[in-house]
């Protein structure tokens, strides 16, 4: 944490209300040093581990400085994964909501189709995965000409990925006049020569990792037989009784076994892996956010993406491979200014992964016993309880940012010459309701949606049963959406 304040920065009445609601009290060391930076278009190569709080160091800059009345993207964010480009489109939507700002993400496995309608309405912020962003460059439905920052997020496991020329390719085609700013947990070589080649005399902050593993995380080693593993993590669950558990394995397969095995002892579980359909992958992710279940089993795929404040606990079921994906792992837990616990299991083959890891993290991880019987029978009577109640989320971001609004449906859009400003003059002379009680407007061909805010959205719609927009009479409804 830094002894600076978001007010340091001088911010906007709409960003810094919309940070007040979504609880960022005190700028954590990342944000202190980008954002000031950033406010001065300052291009940037920015060393910070997950969970140091860099999608809202560079979110705030970016909805601050963007220009609302401007139809086309002016930010273009690169993220490497799907998750984490939905994860980072939803981070700056929170922060930008009053000042409504569009972010959409693109990426593949989604209908290409449905994103080329969204890229037709004014968007400010495009976030995407850089195959799918090619995609829509080549077919020509993304628009670069008015794009003044590039955010690359997450750039070595951009590289990890194979997406290095995808990004180079995707840089060529944007105005040269442009910020650039450079997020990555390490920085290889070759993220390194990408930023020479392609940024204006970068400014290089480095953020100590150390601070971010041990200060928040306490960190347990378990040593196992691979065959005992099962019995073991039921052990440890009943002994920590966690409100939110993430379970790591390395395979699908593992995560379907230990899926498995946990939902037949009636654990509130779900599994995410590779091998799920987008849409169930999404779905999972949010019924963990919204804490329909306590334990998530996964693979990689979802150690970057998970912004979750209240993970309380992560366990290795297996050691990484990586161990870039040690921290990725356990950085989902001790986020948010909270503590958290991160257990490994380890077979007597993975001493060397387990090497690998404490000298890349820079300390030796404490070796923990196993949970004795009696203690895993004093703490089964709680366990049982818990075990049986939904998980109170306390501290979900979205639904504290989205609570007072209420999405309207209109019948009419592009096709009846319909434009945000005529729906903006009309809503805000209904009396009691002013022009800064109007959130996203969307626009399509024959239907708009139009977020109400302030809790004024019930007076809206009823005023606007009456209401004509233009002179035309529209059916006007409370989105399903």
């Amino acid at each position: 944490m830094s002894d600076k304040n978001f007010a340091d920065f001088q911010l906007s009445k709409e960003i810094t209300r919309a940070l007040t609601i979504l609880k960022y009290d005190t700028p954590t060391e990342v944000q202190s040093k980008v954002i000031p930076l950033a406010m001065k278009n300052q291009d940037l190569v920015v060393k910070s581990q997950t969970g140091s709080g860099k999608t809202a160091s560079f979110s705030i800059p970016l909805c601050e400085r963007i220009e609302w009345e401007e139809k086309k993207p002016q930010a273009l964010i690169l993220t490497p994964t799907r998750e984490l480009a939905v994860q980072v489109r939803e981070d700056v939507t929170n922060i930008g909501r009053f000042k409504r700002i569009k972010a959409l993400a693109v990426y593949g496995k989604e209908p290409f189709t449905k994103q080329k309608e969204e890229l037709n309405q004014k968007t400010h912020v495009v976030v995407g995965t850089p195959g799918r962003v090619i995609d829509h460059i080549e077919r020509g439905t993304l628009t670069l000409e008015k794009i003044k920052y590039l955010i690359i997020d997450e750039a070595d496991e951009m590289l990890n990925m194979g997406f290095i020329d995808e990004v180079e390719d995707i840089i060529n085609e944007l105005p040269s006049n442009r910020v650039t700013m450079v997020f990555s947990a390490t920085l290889p070589k070759d993220v390194e020569n990408l930023c020479h080649k392609y940024m204006k005399d970068p400014v290089n902050i480095d953020i100590a990792a150390s601070g971010i593993t041990t200060d928040t995380i306490e960190h347990r080693l378990i040593e196992v037989k691979e065959g005992d593993k099962i019995s073991l993590l039921k052990d440890v669950t009943v002994l920590e009784n966690p409100d939110s558990c993430l379970i790591f394995c390395r395979t699908k397969e593992h995560v379907d076994n230990v899926y498995t095995e946990l939902d037949e002892a009636n654990y509130s579980c779900e599994r995410l892996h590779g091998g799920l359909e987008q849409q169930d992958r999404f779905a999972v992710m949010d019924g963990f956010k919204m804490g329909n279940f306590r334990y998530l089993v996964a693979t990689d795929v979802a150690a970057r993406g998970i912004d979750i404040d209240q993970v309380r606990l992560v366990i290795n079921y297996d050691v990484p491979m990586e161990k870039e994906s040690y921290v990725h792992r356990t950085g989902r837990t001790g986020r948010a200014g909270n503590k958290g616990k991160a257990i490994t299991f380890a077979t007597p083959f993975e001493g060397k992964f387990v090497k690998a890891i404490e000298k890349y993290i820079g300390f030796e991880i404490p070796a923990m016993e196993a949970p004795s019987s009696q203690e895993v029978e004093a703490g089964k009577a709680a366990f049982d309880e818990k075990i049986s109640g939904r998980r109170v989320v306390r501290n979900n971001k979205s639904a504290r940012i989205n609570q007072g609004i209420m999405k309207l449906h209109f019948s009419g859009g592009k096709k009846k010459k319909l434009r945000a400003i005529d729906f903006v003059g009309t809503i805000a002379k209904i009396p009691g309701v002013t022009a800064e009680d109007i959130g996203i407007i969307t626009i399509q061909d024959h239907l708009s949606y139009v977020d109400i805010l302030n809790g004024k959205g019930s007076l809206v719609l009823q005023a606007m049963e009456n209401t004509t927009i233009k002179g035309k009479t529209l059916k006007v409804s409370k989105a399903l959406k």
